[in-house]
């Protein structure tokens, strides 16, 4: 007998022993960005994903499908990334953390999808690693065509909230925070990724769980008979109940009422629409984030985003060893917009350089808030054959302008 009590503490003792080494172990990894996206979305506390395999984001998928069952979550593969959306909306509804993750041809499927997630406010997030478009393009070389896609994708005014890392260790941090805002404030919100970004390898430093905040939706606490579905208040953050919990409430497409029922009436059509504005408005500083790099002294700046801000870094730091006063503006938050952060930033500089892998995206809102000065001084360097934007690239166009 007690032999075999002794071998029962030895047992949990060698357990605990085990589970001590995995924590250490997750510390510091060598993962992709689209690893460190699925195991953010696991530490997020997602429970729910449903997807199609795509080209460079599947990575995201197949672990998911691996890890989800591990944790009572559930994985399953669609038959098409319409059907995808639909479903992790469908589960949020009924109390999932949910996420798909998709790439070019398969994000633009998904915008009816994200709209009605968006008018619905129901809680959900989708990951676009970006690849070269348009239609089929180049499924393995990187590009960032898709900033304007995901912000007006899709019909009608929706609000938007899209957040966008430069290295893997962000691709971890940023997905969970896409969860916890879509949590917050009972929309879609959309991480972009670049290709490189997705399959590029890191040693990365993961926090322990204990440190990692994870935001869950407000639940009613009112009896189910007071229970509005679309609860106005100051700041725009309404409980969500879902199925199953006893609260009765109707979901549609259509403009609804406070209950979720559908109108025509001009006054609550007006109401819906103000709630799906004023709840990113009237929460710009939680929801903006950008980083200032070099920028105390700078008398050019560049303006970039993901993995074009990286070549921006290295060229900065070659300029300044030649004494050139520059700096970098990154947005982590590409929409909504960081419009005050921008225009104060860049209030002091001559130029404004802004470098991306497109026709030109990010320049049109540069251009926005620096009406101020001249065309000459807001340049841009584009690039669409799939290759990136070297750091030589940008060097070369600060020199032009230095």
């Amino acid at each position: 007998m007690l032999k075999k009590e002794k071998t029962k503490a030895t047992v949990k003792k060698e357990s605990k022993i085990n589970e001590l080494q995995i924590a250490s172990e997750r510390k510091t990894v060598i993962m992709q960005g689209n690893e460190a996206v699925a195991y953010g979305a696991l530490d997020a506390g997602v429970n729910f994903f449903a997807g199609y395999p795509i080209t460079p984001s599947t990575e995201i998928a197949e672990i998911l499908a691996a890890e989800l069952p591990k944790r009572d979550g559930v994985f399953i593969q669609m038959e098409d990334e319409i059907a995808s959306i639909c479903a992790i909306t469908g589960a949020s509804l009924a109390g999932a953390k949910s996420l798909t993750a998709t790439s070019g041809p398969g994000f633009s499927l998904m915008q009816e999808g994200i709209g009605f997630a968006k008018i619905t406010e129901t809680p959900c997030v989708v990951v676009n690693v970006q690849r070269m478009g348009p239609s089929t393009g180049m499924p393995t070389s990187p590009a960032q065509g898709d900033i304007m896609q995901a912000r007006w994708g899709s019909h009608g005014d929706s609000p938007a909230i899209v957040l966008y890392p430069d290295s893997v260790k962000e691709s971890y941090e940023l997905t969970i925070r896409a969860v916890n805002l879509a949590e917050k404030y009972r929309t879609c919100v959309i991480l972009l990724l670049d290709e490189v970004l997705g399959h590029m390898r890191e040693s990365v430093r993961l926090p322990d769980l204990a440190n990692v905040r994870v935001i869950n939706r407000i639940k009613p606490t009112v009896p189910p008979h007071w229970y509005k579905h679309y609860d106005e208040n100051q700041k725009y953050l309404s409980p969500l109940a879902s199925y199953g919990e006893g609260y009765r409430f109707h979901v549609t497409g259509l403009t609804h009422d406070a209950h979720g029922f559908p109108t025509n009436k001009s006054t609550e059509a007006g109401d819906m629409m103000d709630r799906l504005r004023k709840k990113i408005s009237h929460n710009i500083r939680d929801l903006v984030q950008i980083e200032s790099h070099e920028m105390d002294d700078a008398t050019i700046a560049i303006f970039a985003a993901g993995i074009t801000a990286r070549s921006a870094k290295a060229a900065i730091a070659m300029a300044r060893y030649e004494g050139i006063k520059v700096g970098l503006l990154r947005p982590l938050t590409i929409w909504p917009f960081p419009d005050d952060a921008v225009r104060k930033m860049l209030r002091n500089v001559e130029t404004v350089i802004v470098p991306e892998l497109n026709q030109g995206q990010l320049i049109h809102e540069i251009r926005r808030l620096t009406k101020d000065k001249s065309d000459s001084n807001v340049l841009t360097i584009q690039r669409v054959n799939g290759q990136l934007i070297s750091p030589n690239d940008i060097l070369r166009k600060i020199k032009e302008v230095s």
